[in-house]
């Protein structure tokens, strides 16, 4: 699994044969099944996960007890509930598998220990983390901008295998349109 890891940091930066080791070190390999939840709302988060293979989704119910999805997680992906994962807070969000998942874990201890003793991870992980902020202020411009229409074109052309992966409701309640409007733009309306 630790492959993958390499491929996505050398991405960003150059490590060595024992960096990589460090660092591989530093996670622990997990397993999920298709359905399990991996985060429940008001747990306390002790992982970020790398998705080496699988799909997840991170999502919140609401007081009506409908489901907003808020991410999907696809291989090389991180995915947890940022918020509570930092602020070591419990979780408002749920986050769990839509197919079998392998995942390497990171503690927040783990992730600061390698940031503070490989500076070339700090690195990494910030650029991480501007490049996921700015993923996050285009798809709330997309929300606040954007017709359905160009939201689901939005998303075929951000996520092009996502469609066979994920059932439409759950990609209607990504878009925030009804199933019923996605079965129209699905059809070109």
């Amino acid at each position: 699994m630790g492959i993958e890891l390499r491929r996505q940091i050398e991405k960003i930066v150059s490590l060595t044969d024992d960096e990589f080791e460090f660092v591989l070190s530093h996670f622990q390999s997990k397993k999920f099944k298709k359905h399990q939840i991996v985060i429940h709302e008001e747990d306390y988060v002790q992982y970020e996960y790398y998705v080496v293979k699988g799909l997840m989704k991170i999502s919140r119910v609401d007081i009506d007890g409908k489901e907003h999805i808020i991410q999907f997680g696809m291989e090389d992906w991180w995915v947890t509930d940022s918020q509570a994962y930092h602020n070591r807070t419990k979780a408002t969000m749920i986050v769990d598998c839509l197919e079998d998942a392998e995942v390497l874990a990171l503690s927040l201890d783990n992730k600061e220990k390698l940031c503070r003793e490989l500076q070339k991870m700090e690195y990494f992980f910030l650029k991480k983390t501007i490049a996921g902020y700015i993923a996050l202020q285009k798809r709330i411009l997309c929300f606040i901008s954007s017709n359905a229409n160009e939201r689901y074109n939005n998303l075929l052309t951000l996520y092009p295998g996502l469609m066979q992966r994920v059932p439409k409701s759950m990609i209607a309640s990504y878009l925030g349109v009804t199933r019923e409007t996605l079965s129209r733009l699905n059809t070109g309306m």
